[in-house]
């Protein structure tokens, strides 16, 4: 499955990673600095929100081509699609 993604969608992708790379810097960061549990816990949680967003920005991507895609014409290759998608779907859950 190719996932060639348009620049507008690339471009979201790739700031919700870079969102969640400065959310575990910053992390690493307050540990090593000892700072104060509360300020801590929260962090992760929107680090993971990111990763999950830009996940399913991925796989929504994907799911578009793969419904617009004419070669997927023959219902054994539309059905080993569907698992394909299905378990990477899945995957960030």
């Amino acid at each position: 499955m190719d996932m060639t993604m348009a620049a507008e969608d690339l471009k979201a992708v790739v700031n919700r990673l870079r969102r969640a790379q400065g959310r575990i810097a910053g992390v690493i960061g307050m540990i090593e600095e000892g700072r104060d549990c509360e300020g801590v816990v929260t962090q992760p949680a929107a680090a993971s929100r990111a990763l999950d967003r830009a996940g399913f920005a991925i796989i929504a991507t994907g799911l578009q081509r793969c419904l617009t895609d004419e070669d997927m014409a023959a219902p054994a290759d539309r059905e080993q699609m569907r698992a394909r998608l299905e378990k990477l779907f899945l995957s960030p859950a």
